[in-house]
């Protein structure tokens, strides 16, 4: 097994050196679902993988309503914490005068794009200044910090067969809340590169 070090956003490479015949791309966890151009980034995984080798990718599946946003507004706080990272990060990294504890963390499940989004609320009116540029919050109003799209098993295939892979097996829980798939490259992809944009 090789680790390929990339940025999700730009064409892929291979490490160089590998000795293989038939390699087979691991993309593991679910981050798939926070890309909002999925298709685009398995396309460009296509390009790597000779026709016929396979890519074992895990993708978080679509459940009720309640159980998504229990999870994205965990009673322990995890992902609010995660989300209201990102202001502390702003304020070390970009020395911005920003205070983490004038925003709220908000997730919902947004039914019509099949994702969950999660946002920082604004508890109270206030002004940002980042790189002399004044960003004015009014109370309640929010900044969207991420998408996490969920897939029924037979909506993933069909993208990832947009894409150029042909859906050879699939692993689900026995309650159905995630699965693995394993793809296979085939050859009906128009050849063209794309620009991969997360």
């Amino acid at each position: 097994m090789h680790a390929a070090c990339a940025d999700f956003s730009c064409n892929m490479v291979l490490p160089e050196g590998l000795d293989y015949e038939q390699p087979v791309g691991f993309f593991p966890g679910s981050s798939i679902g926070n890309s909002q151009a999925a298709e685009d980034f398995l396309r460009g995984l296509r390009f790597l993988l000779p026709i016929g080798n396979g890519l074992l990718i895990g993708v978080d599946l679509l459940k009720d309503k309640a159980t998504l946003e229990a999870a994205y507004n965990d009673a322990a706080g995890v992902t609010a914490a995660f989300n209201l990272n990102l202001l502390d990060r702003l304020r070390e990294e970009l020395t911005i005068a920003i205070d983490p504890g004038h925003f709220a963390h908000r997730a919902f499940f947004n039914e019509a794009q099949s994702r969950i989004e999660m946002h920082l609320v604004s508890r109270l009116p206030q002004v940002v200044t980042i790189e002399g540029k004044r960003f004015r919050f009014l109370k309640g109003e929010t900044i969207h910090t991420e998408n996490s799209y969920k897939y029924t098993v037979e909506g993933f295939q069909a993208l990832a067969d947009r894409a150029g892979f042909e859906a050879i097996s699939c692993w689900t829980d026995t309650q159905g809340l995630f699965s693995v798939h394993y793809l296979a490259s085939h050859a009906s992809l128009p050849v063209r590169r794309c620009g991969l944009t997360l």
